[in-house]
Parts: C-alpha cells; sequence; structure tokens
C-alpha cells in the first residue's frame, strides 16, 4: 500500500481568490508540482487557486540574503504546480496567517517573495481584517509591440502591464465580452509574454472605479487577482488621467470582491483588501 504523507494545513482567501497555506518553517516539505496540482483540485484534492508556503527566508535557497530584510518567505505555487514570481491576494492572505498564528506581532511587517522584499501592513479594525501590500512600481513589458487579446473570433487591443506577473489588460463594453474563460483568451504575438500572461478583462463604473474578470496563467479563471488589479489600476488611470504626477486611488471590482489600488506620485503601487481565514486541519498528500 501506498505511503501517504499527512501535513497540517490552513484554509484561506482574500476577495475569493482562495489558496492552502502550508507552514514549513524550516523548509522540509518537498512539494512537486504534482502534489501542488492535486492539493488544488476542487475535487480530488482541499481546491485552491494557488499554494503559500510558509518558509523561513533563512531556509530558502537562493533568497537566503534576504533574511535579513524579511524573516518570512512566501513559496507560491499557481493551482497547475508552476511557479510564479508573485501573488497579491496570496500576499495579503500570507500576512494574515502570520499575524493569526503569532510569528508577526506589529501591524508593519516585511515578506520575501519571488519578486523581492515586500512592505505590508495590517489593520485589524473591522470585521475582517485587511491587509496592504506595497507592490513596487508597474513596467511595460520588454518587447513594445502592443499585444491583442483574442475570444471566440472577437478582437481587443490590450495593455501590457509587468506588476511584477506579467498581464493583458483589455477594456471591454462588457465583462461578457470574455465569454466563459474556460480556457485560456488568445493573446498575440506571442513573443511579448514568452513566459504566459494573466489576461484582464476591464470595463469602466465611474471615475477611478472599475471592475474586471481575470483569467490567471496555471489556474484559470479566478474570483480576483491581486496583481491583476494593480494592472487594470494602472492602465486605467493611463487612459483616464492625462496628469499623472500626483497621487490616485482605484477602486477595483471583481467577483469575489472589491480592493483598492493606490498610485504614490512617484509610481509605486499599494494595493488594500480584506483577508480572511477559514479552516484548518492535515491533509494525506498521496
Amino acid at each position: 500500500m501506498a505511503r501517504l504523507r499527512e501535513i497540517p494545513f490552513v484554509k484561506g482567501h482574500g476577495t475569493g481568490n482562495d489558496f492552502v497555506i502550508l507552514p514549513d518553517l524550516d523548509g522540509r516539505l518537498e512539494l512537486s508540482p504534482a502534489d501542488v496540482a492535486w492539493l488544488c483540485h476542487r475535487r480530488f484534492g482541499i481546491g485552491a487557486d494557488g499554494i503559500l508556503r510558509v518558509v523561513r527566508t533563512a531556509r530558502m535557497p537562493g533568497f537566503e540574503l534576504d533574511a535579513v530584510q524579511a524573516e518570512y518567505f512566501m513559496d507560491y505555487r499557481n493551482a497547475d504546480g508552476t511557479v510564479a514570481e508573485m501573488c497579491g491576494n496570496g500576499a495579503r492572505v500570507f500576512v494574515r496567517y502570520l499575524d493569526a498564528v503569532g510569528l508577526i506581532t506589529d501591524n508593519t511587517a516585511r515578506i520575501a517573495t519571488r519578486a523581492g522584499v515586500l512592505d505590508v501592513s495590517l489593520d485589524s479594525s473591522g470585521e475582517v481584517p485587511m491587509v496592504s501590500v506595497a507592490m513596487g512600481h508597474a513596467m511595460p513589458p520588454r518587447a513594445r509591440a502592443m499585444p491583442v487579446v483574442e475570444v471566440d473570433g472577437a478582437s481587443w487591443p490590450a495593455t501590457g502591464v509587468i506588476v511584477p506577473n506579467p498581464h493583458a489588460v483589455a477594456f471591454v463594453e462588457s465583462l461578457d465580452d470574455a465569454g466563459s474563460l474556460h480556457s485560456a483568451p488568445v493573446v498575440a504575438p506571442a513573443d511579448v509574454f514568452p513566459d504566459g500572461v494573466n489576461v484582464e478583462f476591464v470595463v469602466s463604473r465611474g471615475p477611478r472605479h472599475v471592475a474586471m474578470r481575470v483569467h490567471e496563467r496555471g489556474s484559470g479563471e479566478t474570483m480576483a487577482c491581486g496583481t491583476g488589479a494593480c494592472a487594470v489600476a494602472w492602465a486605467a488611470r493611463r487612459r483616464d488621467e492625462p496628469d499623472l504626477s500626483g497621487a490616485s486611488t482605484w477602486q477595483v471590482d471583481m467577483p469575489g470582491g472589491t480592493v483598492f489600488v493606490a498610485e504614490a506620485a512617484d509610481g509605486g503601487l499599494t494595493l488594500t483588501g480584506p483577508a480572511d481565514l477559514v479552516a484548518r486541519g492535515s491533509v494525506l498528500l498521496p
């Protein structure tokens, strides 16, 4: 009979973007892409949009030097087992977990990710804690060609944004234009995003207010995407506001809830939204 590994987990979500959190402070847990895909499967596993492994930064190969700034590393994996640079909603849930189990005790902290060390803050005054994450600066992709997004024969010009995950932001008349999103939209030319891309479909709701749907690479359509919300706010501001010299805060509605993206005068982006923990237990990993 095959042996099973029993490992503890916590389940959490940020605006419906849900994650399995695996505490592994000493970095001993080995997770293959198949393990991650099984854990995230909504029929055969626990079910999630991704995995958040909690590791001491000093125990994370290749990132040990970041331990001087941040004690804990967010090892994020997409639902299909692939590794991503970062996850904005995942970072908020990660911070919520660190606070809930006492690994951080202040309202401000730093966490390490594959995209660098991020400043985070926690506001627990409301019914659901709100977490803010300094997401850094957005930038266009290296390839300067304007991407085009296509769904079911319809196409739209898109804005390419790296935050730090790659995004193609398409403004549409209706969010229904995105179709079912059961499969990834076609994005051309292919060399703009050689490592795959998240695709956002966006409609305006009012001044500094937009709504979006997203297909995430490696996960499919999700209820929310934190780096996607940042990409959308960045692109919407450059479409709608001629003056980019000051600060600007945008409301971004997603199927799973609402977040706010603030862009400072220097271009730095901060993502703020709720984060909640809903379950804990142990799982028998094949």
